[in-house]
């Protein structure tokens, strides 16, 4: 096995007398290539695994590196969930006449993984957040952010709530990726916060659910992240936020998906637009329990807006014996799903 961010010494020492299957990194194995301390001119099978991401611009240029440093007699291999067209095209210049095996409809989640997505306001996932990792007793939970640095504050920010989790990505040294997976592969079921590329081929057990806290850019992402659950026949929970930005990733991932993500619900201040998906019933209210207008914005001065003597409580009409007022049922509905998050 030969990957960076360790020292070479040991792995140099292993190649000595020779292997029969090598597992390398791209950039460790030109290292050792370029020192001759690895020699792969007699490789007969040359196996890609996530081969979309290899063969993205992030690592193209080292795999023609070492496409052409292999035998022209070879088999090659390439493996991926999904493959989309300008990386099929690459994929296309290694390989001749290749045989194409799906063992899964394309882009099709494993049926044993329950989707559903929260419209939630930027500034309230983490609160969301918090609400559903404190729920979860049993099992391991991913949560996937876009970034390193959005991983690494969702990390503090979990770390202050008393959550234990740790952060891996691609800022991380080896040696902090591995404690991150031995802790997280620790009896007591922690949280792994991750970027996509750091994610790669993570295979733990008993990984019950998996928190999209930021929708990827690429839908075919989501499929990949969706697949750290529910694996070898075990069930397993794909949970998505969205918030407004987002809307279009959403649309994007249900045109892949073929089929509409469930929809869980939405926090109280949500826009009304993030909400068009709705039952109308349960749109009909504003945040303050005002109507508006079947989903279009309340018009005139708001509560805030008006003198302090049109601020005073009016009278209640005059209601049917024994039925509660509507603006009361309103307001407890309201504060008991703020209770709730």
């Amino acid at each position: 096995m030969i990957y960076g961010g360790v020292g070479q010494q040991s792995q140099a020492n292993a190649m000595m007398h020779g292997v029969d299957v090598l597992v390398a990194t791209p950039g460790r194995l030109l290292d050792l290539v370029g020192q001759r301390l690895v020699d792969i001119r007699s490789v007969e099978f040359f196996v890609l695994d996530e081969a979309d991401r290899m063969l993205d611009m992030g690592f193209i240029h080292d795999m023609r590196k070492i496409v052409a440093m292999l035998p022209t007699e070879r088999q090659t291999l390439f493996f991926s969930a999904t493959l989309p067209a300008e990386v099929r095209q690459l994929a296309n210049s290694m390989l001749r006449d290749p045989l194409e095996v799906k063992t899964t409809p394309q882009a099709t989640p494993a049926e044993t993984v329950s989707q559903s997505v929260y419209f939630v306001p930027k500034g309230e996932k983490r609160a969301m957040l918090v609400k559903i990792l404190r729920e979860q007793r049993e099992g391991r939970v991913i949560v996937f952010t876009r970034t390193k640095h959005g991983a690494d504050k969702l990390h503090r920010d979990l770390d202050k709530a008393g959550i234990p989790a740790a952060a891996i990505h691609g800022n991380k040294s080896q040696n902090q990726r591995e404690r991150a997976l031995a802790a997280f592969k620790s009896p007591r079921p922690p949280v792994l916060i991750a970027t996509d590329i750091a994610a790669r081929g993570i295979d733990v057990d008993h990984v019950s659910h998996v928190v999209n806290f930021e929708l990827p850019h690429e839908p075919e992402t989501y499929v990949h992240r969706i697949g750290r659950t529910g694996r070898a026949g075990q069930t397993g929970e794909a949970v998505s936020f969205c918030d407004h930005e987002e809307r279009p990733r959403l649309k994007a991932i249900e045109k892949l998906l073929r089929r509409t993500i469930p929809h869980s619900g939405t926090l109280p201040d949500m826009p009304e637009a993030e909400v068009e998906s709705q039952p109308r019933q349960e749109r009909g209210r504003s945040r303050r329990g005002g109507r508006t207008g079947g989903g279009r914005p309340a018009r005139g001065r708001t509560r805030s807006d008006r003198p302090r003597e049109e601020r005073q409580p009016q009278a209640a009409a005059p209601q049917p014996q024994g039925a509660a007022p509507t603006a009361t049922l309103v307001r407890k509905i309201v504060r008991k799903h703020r209770r709730a998050l």
